[in-house]
């Protein structure tokens, strides 16, 4: 019996995931959480035999500072990676803390499963979508997101702070304009572009313009 805890921050999603994954007599769901702090306190009172599913982006925690915990405290306990992203960039950076798996959310439950079966065993499973031994540079903007999917990965307020920087506000302003503290500004600014696989802001902003995401 494969034992999984699921951390994913999109409701129907992880709902669906559950619920699909109920389905298969040797697989089961221990628990599931939305937020990375929540996970944070679980954390402690999961044992090694479980196996983490975890979207690589969560709205509350960046995936290097989830991973930092978990090491800390379950060094040996297997991890799969759900993403909508094909670039390596995220890969690349997470393969330091010894996990298991990474898997496009896009994938038919099927590969899921093989993936969960293969890491209960003690094996590994890479997406056969994603090049792990691609350069970072080169896979830098293999990203499958396309505007329906931007709810999926920022959140509202990620996403009107997208707008403000692609209409050429600067920090101060976005923060006087929604109310923020410049930090808090920054803070978003930082995650934006880590979640979006570009390296800067003038990146980010072609980015955006690339796939449709500015609002007259």
């Amino acid at each position: 019996m494969a034992k999984v805890y699921i951390v994913e921050d999109h409701e129907m999603y992880l709902e669906g995931l559950t619920l699909l994954l109920g389905k298969y007599p040797d697989i089961e769901v221990v628990g599931s959480c939305r937020e990375g702090k929540l996970f944070m306190q679980a954390l402690p009172s999961l044992s090694d035999d479980v196996i983490l599913l975890l979207d690589v982006h969560l709205p509350d925690t960046e995936p290097e500072e989830l991973m930092i915990k978990v090491r800390e405290t379950h060094p040996q306990i297997r991890i799969i990676f759900l993403t909508l992203m094909r670039g390596t960039r995220f890969i690349h950076k997470l393969m330091k803390y010894n996990i298991q798996g990474y898997i496009l959310k896009s994938a038919p439950i099927e590969e899921l499963i093989q993936a969960i079966k293969l890491v209960s065993e003690g094996g590994t499973f890479f997406t056969k979508d994603i090049d792990i031994n691609a350069k970072t540079d080169d896979a830098r903007n293999m990203l499958t997101i396309d505007s329906k999917k931007v709810d999926e990965i920022l959140t509202k307020r990620e996403q009107e702070i997208l707008q403000l920087v692609c209409k050429e506000f600067s920090n101060a302003e976005i923060a006087e304009k929604l109310f923020l503290s410049i930090g808090t500004v920054e803070t978003h600014r930082k995650r934006i572009i880590a979640k979006l696989g570009v390296n800067n802001t003038v990146g980010l902003v072609k980015f955006a313009v690339r796939h449709g995401l500015i609002n007259d």
